[in-house]
């Protein structure tokens, strides 16, 4: 481009004024397009096309007028159209600014959602895990306490069976009496006759039995039913008395309980405690040894001697019991025999020791029965005596209270300043509301009296306190008259 500049104005003179003016035009249209661009910012693409079209105006390779004129023409074309397809161009760009604007702010949002979503799952997964914590602390807790072991002595529970067969049968009837004399004779007569029908016989025969032979049945019935009745009647009031010293036990094991298990979660808290095995009896008798057994304790000696493991001690022994004659066996068994005869007489004499040791525990808790039932109607005869005394003070109160009211010349007690308040107001509204509920006259008349002013109020208290005063006095003088006529 340089080379070209420099070799033009040595040919003509003209031409350097056809440059000058054709530079001043490019000049001219080049700040134009930058005007133009610094004032609507175009992409980096439209720049670089910009400037290489300013770079072709300005390199001028022919010096010629006709060229120049040409060129001139071509750059005018050029700066009319090329403002209205950059403006275009620009417009469009800007829509798709807009639109990637529009995209970026649409993907912010999600990504917004997304992080405060993950951020709810991470304090939901926390808060799990904390949860997930305090149940497995609890779970430990709990599987200590499993190993709570009280140790006072709970009552045992009864058993029902037992009570039932112990339990007295209500005494038969005087038809069942003679029923069960008179079985065997018609059973005799009538052999074949079934069940039914000899209650049949027996009940139309029942029919036609005097009152004189009947006698003798009820007399005994009588004497049964009385003795049932004394019996069942002492049964009853021994299961109350029990039944009270039962609650009374219960609360103070309850109480002994709760203690011990106070205790014992403060131990667990500190020191974990590890499970206890089931204490074997100590003074049970072994199970005798077999004559392989003995065969190999003798054995066993020899062959660690000579430094044989517990596997091919094992397997040498049984091999060589197998190959053994029954003489070589013999003196085994015989020992065997005989520690299973002593192991059998040892059991029996410890089977004993342990029937004797529970049937006296048996005749402990007989005798810790009855003291348990003694303290029972002991505590029955108080409850009973307290309730005694209480109805008696009850029945004192009443006596009192129709002694007082019985005398018709006692003057009675005036009513206070609601009473007489209620008394007329009561009037009042009978008058205005005819057929009124009770309820809600009582409910209207507190209203009203609450309602009331400080004045009112007053004027019903002083006739309550004028009718208090006349009551005085006229209970000063019936007092006076009973005392007189009491000491004539």
């Amino acid at each position: 481009m340089a080379d070209t500049a420099a070799e033009v104005p040595t040919r003509r003179s003209r031409s350097k004024r056809a440059l000058k003016d054709k530079n001043s035009s490019t000049n001219e249209s080049a700040n134009t397009i930058t005007t133009k661009v610094s004032e609507f910012t175009p992409p980096i693409s439209e720049q670089v096309i910009v400037k290489e079209n300013l770079d072709t105006s300005t390199t001028v390779s022919q010096p010629k007028k006709g060229r120049a004129a040409s060129k001139k023409q071509s750059t005018k074309q050029q700066q009319q159209q090329s403002p209205s397809s950059f403006e275009k161009e620009l417009l469009e760009m800007q829509e798709k600014l807009q639109q990637l604007h529009l995209e970026k702010e649409k993907t912010e949002e999600l990504l917004k959602a997304k992080d405060e979503a993950l951020k709810l799952k991470d304090q939901e997964l926390e808060n799990r895990g904390k949860e997930q914590e305090k149940l497995q602390t609890e779970l430990k807790k709990l599987q200590k306490l499993k190993e709570f072991k009280p140790t006072m002595n709970l009552p045992l529970p009864k058993d029902k069976e037992q009570d039932k067969k112990d339990k007295k049968k209500r005494p038969s009837a005087p038809y069942i009496l003679w029923c069960k004399d008179q079985w065997n004779e018609i059973k005799k007569t009538n052999s074949e006759a079934e069940f039914k029908d000899i209650s049949n016989m027996l009940g139309a025969k029942w029919k036609t039995v005097s009152a004189e032979e009947k006698k003798p049945y009820e007399e005994k019935y009588n004497a049964e039913k009385e003795a049932y009745m004394e019996v069942m009647a002492k049964e009853k009031r021994e299961t109350e008395a029990l039944k009270l010293l039962e609650e009374d036990q219960k609360q103070k094991m309850a109480m002994e309980l709760l203690e011990q298990y106070m205790q014992f979660r403060q131990e667990t808290e500190k020191e974990t405690t590890k499970k206890n095995k089931k204490e074997k009896d100590p003074l049970k008798p072994k199970h005798p040894m077999s004559a392989y057994i003995l065969f190999t304790n003798d054995r066993r000696a020899a062959l660690v001697a000579e430094n044989k493991s517990v596997v091919e001690v094992a397997k040498i022994t049984g091999e060589e019991w197998k190959n053994m004659t029954e003489e070589q066996k013999r003196p085994y068994e015989e020992m065997a025999k005989k520690k299973k005869e002593q192991y059998v007489q040892e059991m029996e004499a410890y089977k004993q020791r342990k029937h004797e040791e529970a049937a006296n525990l048996m005749k402990e808790e007989e005798e810790h029965m009855k003291l348990q039932k003694q303290e029972a109607l002991q505590l029955l005869k108080k409850k009973e005596k307290t309730e005694i005394l209480i109805k008696k003070t009850k029945q004192k109160k009443k006596q009192n209270k129709e002694d007082k009211n019985s005398d018709p010349n006692r003057p009675k007690r005036p009513p206070s300043s609601f009473l007489l308040f209620s008394k007329e107001a009561r009037k009042a509204l009978h008058e205005e509301r005819p057929g009124i509920n009770i309820s809600t006259l009582n409910a209207l008349i507190s209203l009203k009296w609450k309602e009331l002013s400080e004045e009112d109020r007053q004027m019903w208290n002083g006739k309550a306190s004028e009718a208090m005063e006349v009551y005085k006095k006229e209970l000063e003088e019936y007092n006076k008259t009973i005392a007189t006529s009491t000491e004539e």
